[in-house]
Formats: C-alpha cells, structure tokens, sequence
C-alpha cells in the first residue's frame, strides 16, 4: 500500500537549488500543479507520476519553456 504521503527532493530548474517537495498521493496517481520554488520563488510546473509499488516520479519544468 502506497502512504498518503511522500518527501522528494528535487533541483530547482531556475536557481538550481535543492528544495524538498511533499507529494500527496491522495491526489492520485497522476498529478500536475504549480508550486513555487522555496529558495528563489518562481512557479514550477510539477509532475507526479506514481507507480502500484509506491514508487514515485516527479519532474519541475520552469514555466517560461
């Protein structure tokens, strides 16, 4: 069984900075939203991609590409 939530850490795609993202699982398998990075503030485009193992894939794209 999958828990409701997740820590990953990514590089932001600006700043390239690590920031640490909690991907709630609740939300479903698939998900795309905006969260902004916590070290330099601009919006990232995020995207979750969840396995039936719990494994857990997530992408930040900048928004201007």
């Amino acid at each position: 069984m999958v828990s409701a939530s997740v820590e990953t850490w990514i590089n932001c795609p600006y700043c390239g900075q690590p920031i640490s993202l909690w991907i709630d699982l609740s939300g479903g398998r698939t998900q795309h939203y905006v969260e902004d990075c916590a070290v330099c503030c601009h919006p990232l485009d995020i995207s979750v991609e969840a396995d039936e193992d719990g494994e857990v894939r997530v992408a930040a794209e900048r928004q201007d590409e």
